[in-house]
């Protein structure tokens, strides 16, 4: 299994970004997938989830109303579009997918095969 992130970069405060990752060498349709962010001295902390089908979501309350899960099964591509950004919002974004078909979860350890992130810097 490969899960390639992309789509960071720096961007101001107030503004917006959308990140993607694309997975290959599993069946996508049935696992959750999930955003994890790691900021440096910090513990990788949860974002948001989605579900095989796309729904539920779960989110955050750090992102809630900011950042929006979705996910395109025919393309293996898992997004997180960020808006109001804010500094404490810079982290190395990573996807993981929950080790478990059919199953949905915010803990870090329910995850796997995180890939390498992509950086993100919200500059205030």
């Amino acid at each position: 299994v490969q899960l390639q992130a992309s789509g960071g970069g720096l961007v101001q405060a107030g503004g917006s970004l959308g990140l993607s990752c694309v997975a290959s060498g599993l069946t996508f349709e049935t696992y959750s997938m999930a955003w994890f962010r790691q900021s440096p001295g910090k513990e990788r902390e949860f974002v948001a989830t989605i579900a095989w089908s796309g729904r539920p979501t779960m989110y955050a309350d750090s992102v809630k109303g900011r950042f929006t899960i979705a996910r395109d099964n025919a393309g293996n591509t898992v997004y997180l579009q960020m808006s109001s950004l804010k500094p404490e919002d810079t982290a190395t974004y990573y996807c993981g997918k929950h080790r478990f078909p059919f199953s949905l979860s915010s803990a870090s350890y329910d995850h796997d095969n995180w890939g390498q992130g992509t950086l993100v810097t919200v500059s205030s």
